[in-house]
């Protein structure tokens, strides 16, 4: 077959069978006979586990095309600076120091610490699972199918939401070139209710273009962003020099307006400042090396971004007075406020700059993780086909691209900044949790009783997490409780270390496993907890039409496919 008859049949998949090829979904009768079955498949999919080789070498075979490897740590290390850095601290920062004031330095540190112990999970399972899919691979590796799925209509939600927020941010910025109202490029719709009724086609069009430059090819998107990135870098360079430059002590006191409650709070939201290297992990597909090159492409750039960040965000506070900073565009507004009109300019230009960039890196990571989850037939295959030519995920970038463009055009930033965290934090919990399984448990290995000491000192670790959790949200602030749940969490984690590990990283592997990874997990759901109500809320309807979906689709249609691998 020639290349042009490959690239016709590549467009001409409009079946049923291209996207729904299981036996369940044949017919009326026999999606009737699966759903009486339900609970029986459903048991199934909760104890079995996907395998490293299935991962790895049978799951890829549904794209029918390979993804090109071409990527090295140098391309590593930009993806992640394009991607965090845009996507984060042009777009959320003056929102959190609202909520922190002056000590919104300490969110950035404590939320960089987290995101760190966080990179180094990730790192591990990259290096040892190098495909598409990511997080999603690793947790139907280590939890099962449930917990995957759980974890993938996240990731799903996090790639719709990160875009969109992204999208919105950049038409915020546009317009504070234009004019001070950021607004202006927005249609009010007075029947839509509160939150949803500023349409920004602006951000539409800035998401079409960038998945599209993605969809062009991995190489090409790669060297565009780390050139660009490297012009950003200059530019944070200066910000940081002007902040402090121009900055007053004053500013800063009070230091701590809002209290650690603020603090954490805004810990919390600017954690998606952070967000954007589980994107990069999932490009481990496309690494030369991945043994050498993803430990330096993510552990190097995230702990320079760490520092990057706090930074910026003092620079910010000591410019202007915390509660004057703007919260759409934080930065331009306080080079305004210091009398350095021209520089706002720049600023603006470097945030649209980075938050494009951030995009692209975006489109490229969504439409990987959207991939390895069409070949495991949670969603339907016809997502998971590559391009010959471009040896890209077209179909999946276009289902992220479509969806994202739909919500940017309604949603305001706020809302999207609650849900894509929460999201996010759960999804690096159950990423540190599948790590500590990994470790200690191998099925048809691991006795018994080391199965039962495992699983009883990971339920303390989580139970003690959320007790945390719980405490300060309830507003006890003695420090007694505190003390309690934290020995608990202490005994938990000591008791799993004295345990017998199953397994070894092969090549690099998370230090003081299982103390990081506990940490890791303690930060996430403290970090979760301060979300507030409405973020609650938001997660649990969407968990819960996700579950309806997999009850209805997914549990059949992956039901189907293991088992005629196993016959």
């Amino acid at each position: 077959m020639d290349q042009e008859t490959e690239q016709r049949s590549y467009w001409r998949r409009w079946s049923k069978q291209d996207f729904f090829p299981e036996p369940t979904f044949q017919n009326f009768t026999s999606y009737k006979e699966a759903l009486f079955d339900t609970p029986s498949r459903l048991k199934d999919r909760l104890i079995n586990r996907s395998t490293d080789s299935f991962e790895l070498l049978q799951l890829p075979k549904q794209s029918e095309n390979t993804m090109k490897r071409c990527l090295t740590w140098w391309d590593l290390v930009w993806l992640s600076f394009g991607s965090v850095v845009g996507s984060g601290i042009f777009v959320i920062t003056g929102e959190a120091t609202l909520q922190a004031g002056p000590a919104i330095v300490l969110s950035y540190a404590i939320s960089g610490l987290s995101a760190l112990l966080s990179v180094m999970c990730y790192t591990e399972f990259a290096v040892e699972i190098p495909v598409a899919g990511g997080s999603f691979s690793y947790l139907r590796i280590e939890l099962g199918d449930f917990v995957a799925f759980i974890a993938a209509g996240n990731i799903l939600l996090e790639a719709v939401v990160g875009a969109a927020g992204l999208g919105r941010s950049w038409s915020s910025y546009f317009a504070s070139i234009i004019s001070s109202n950021t607004n202006l490029l927005r249609f009010s719709v007075q029947s839509l209710p509160d939150g949803f009724n500023l349409l920004d086609p602006i951000a539409v069009l800035v998401i079409l273009v960038a998945n599209g430059i993605a969809m062009s090819g991995t190489s090409r998107t790669s060297i565009l962003n780390w050139v660009t990135s490297i012009a950003s870098a200059v530019v944070i360079v200066f910000i940081i020099a002007v902040g402090f430059s121009h900055g007053k002590t004053s500013n800063l006191e009070p230091f701590f307006p809002y209290g650690a409650e603020g603090v954490f709070k805004a810990s919390a939201l600017v954690y998606w400042s952070y967000t954007g290297f589980d994107l990069v992990a999932t490009m481990a597909e496309e690494v030369k090396r991945p043994s050498k090159d993803i430990p330096v492409g993510l552990i190097g750039s995230m702990s320079l971004i760490t520092i990057i960040y706090c930074l910026m965000s003092l620079g910010l506070v000591m410019m202007q007075k915390y509660t004057q900073i703007s919260a759409d565009v934080a930065y331009s507004a306080a080079f305004q406020a210091v009398g350095m009109n021209w520089a706002k300019y720049l600023v603006s230009i470097c945030a649209l700059k980075g938050m494009t960039t951030s995009l692209l890196v975006c489109s490229l990571g969504q439409g990987r993780y959207t991939t390895q989850i069409a070949r495991a037939h949670m969603i339907p295959p016809w997502f998971a086909l590559v391009h010959p030519k471009t040896g890209t995920p077209i179909y999946a970038t276009i289902l992220v691209t479509i969806t994202s463009a739909v919500v940017a055009l309604f949603s305001s930033l706020d809302i999207l900044s609650s849900v894509f965290s929460f999201s996010t934090l759960a999804i690096f919990t159950f990423v540190a949790i599948a790590l500590l399984v990994r470790r200690y448990y191998v099925r048809d290995v691991t006795p018994r009783n080391d199965l039962a000491k495992f699983l009883t000192s990971l339920f303390v670790i989580v139970g003690s997490s959320i007790g945390i959790a719980a405490l300060w949200n309830a507003n006890v602030r003695g420090w007694i409780w505190y003390v309690v749940a934290a020995s608990i969490w202490l005994l938990g984690t000591l008791w799993m270390a004295l345990l017998p590990k199953q397994r070894v990283a092969k090549v690099w592997g998370v230090p003081l496993v299982p103390w990081l990874p506990a940490l890791s997990i303690g930060i996430n759901v403290f970090l979760i907890g301060s979300l507030g109500y409405l973020a609650f809320l938001r997660f649990a309807i969407c968990t819960a039409v996700m579950v309806v979906y997999y009850l209805l689709v997914g549990v059949h249609a992956t039901y189907d496919v293991a088992h005629q691998i196993d016959q």
